[in-house]
């Protein structure tokens, strides 16, 4: 299970550049979801470690299935859309990332090759089509609490 963050701004989407597989490749914030930890963190610790910049998750834009066509691992994304401040470009990113970047969304359709995922266009494709579920939706049941009401997700 992997979290992905959708931060625009000025019709510019987020991304890193990073290197898997051999190749370097475009991609969302995004990283597993760690033991222990709730989706919203995941998501907020995964976009600061990736792009050093802080992300305040405020709509689930998706989740997304995908099996990759040569290991058959299957990826389950829960993708967030939110905003980002407090950038620190001294921070060190992870390893694996060359570096962040701004790009429109006609941009990362031309570089549709370059996508890690189809992951990646169907979340910008979701966001752009105004596609949000509240954060309420997820519930978080490890603290054993139960809600008294019974909280549906609409769109």
């Amino acid at each position: 299970m992997t979290v992905a963050a959708v931060a625009e701004r000025e019709g510019r989407f987020l991304l890193v550049e990073e290197r898997t597989e051999g190749r370097l490749v475009l991609n969302q914030p995004a990283g597993h979801w760690e033991r222990g930890e709730s989706l919203i963190d995941a998501v907020h610790r995964e976009t600061w470690e990736e792009t050093a910049w802080r992300f305040t998750a405020e709509a689930l834009v998706g989740i997304y299935r995908w099996i990759h066509p040569h290991s058959s691992i299957t990826y389950l994304r829960f993708a967030f859309c939110g905003t980002v401040f407090g950038h620190d470009p001294n921070t060190p990113l992870d390893e694996d990332i060359q570096r962040t970047v701004w790009m429109s969304a006609p941009q990362i359709r031309g570089a549709h090759k370059r996508l890690r995922s189809p992951q990646v266009l169907a979340v910008i494709d979701d966001y752009l089509n105004d596609k949000r579920y509240p954060l309420h939706c997820i519930r978080d049941l490890s603290d054993r609490t139960i809600l008294s009401q019974d909280i549906s997700c609409t769109n």
